[in-house]
């Protein structure tokens, strides 16, 4: 099932989408959908970020390749950060780029976890049990401003900057999907989940052990190796075989 947030002529809503039309649900997708009765051409509605977090937990380097390209080696225990609600966007939306500020942004496509109900120290077995599903991130990142700061908050905190999207696939199986990056329709990221160094139900764990998780939680799994530049007027599209397309425009920062 893909659970989608949109923006329609009467207001914002929840919904399924179902081929090439969208079913709104009443409240929000946790728990027993409700559906309203009302259904919308595809084609006819905004596609909005399918969630708005209360807060974005990230995982540095758990590609091996991702860590040697960024000069280590992938770390034993997984490397969290956050990156802030106020970053994310949805589906078409601008990418700011912060011209003022950086000379270096970065794409960085990666699997995203959709948390379905709250939750703390969730044993990694039982870490399907508290996922509503996956969604589509990208986690833009300022790189120069992340080398300069030695940590990494300012970087990869700027409003915009955690695109997701287009909604939320709830019967994808995480172990190995095909996760690919194109700038302007080129190929520059190409990899498969089965490659993450530390896996999903591990990074469940792991993060639940130190902070407890609410619905719409977002987790980033990491980004695959072929990390790079983005410039004003690229168009980035992040794709999760089984999952969906996100599709972001760079523009310069008003």
């Amino acid at each position: 099932m893909r659970i989608a947030r949109f923006s329609a002529e009467d207001g914002m809503s929840f919904g399924v989408v179902e081929e090439n039309t969208i079913a709104a649900v009443a409240a929000h997708p946790f728990g027993e959908l409700t559906f309203t009765g009302q259904r919308f051409p595809l084609a006819d509605v905004r596609l909005l970020a399918p969630i708005l977090p209360s807060k974005v937990i990230a995982i540095g380097k758990n590609y091996a390749e991702h860590a040697r390209e960024m000069g280590g080696e992938a770390p034993a225990e997984p490397v969290i950060f956050s990156k802030p609600s106020t970053a994310v966007i949805g589906p078409g939306e601008a990418i700011a780029y912060p011209e003022k500020l950086s000379e270096r942004v970065d794409f960085e496509g990666e699997l995203a976890v959709v948390i379905g109900r709250m939750c703390r120290e969730v044993p990694a077995a039982r870490a399907a049990d508290v996922i509503l599903g996956y969604t589509c991130a990208n986690d833009v990142t300022a790189r120069d401003l992340q080398k300069k700061d030695g940590q990494w908050t300012r970087a990869k905190g700027f409003d915009t900057f955690c695109p997701l999207g287009p909604w939320i696939e709830t019967d994808a199986d995480p172990a190995d999907l095909a996760i690919s990056t194109t700038v302007n329709g080129e190929v520059r990221q190409d990899a498969r989940t089965s490659q993450l160094s530390h896996d999903i139900p591990t990074l469940v764990e792991y993060v639940s052990q130190v902070m407890t998780l609410l619905p719409g939680d977002v987790i980033l799994t990491g980004t695959p190796a072929g990390v790079g530049p983005l410039e004003i007027g690229d168009e980035v599209t992040v794709t999760v075989d089984g999952v969906g397309s996100l599709t972001n425009r760079v523009v310069a920062r008003d």
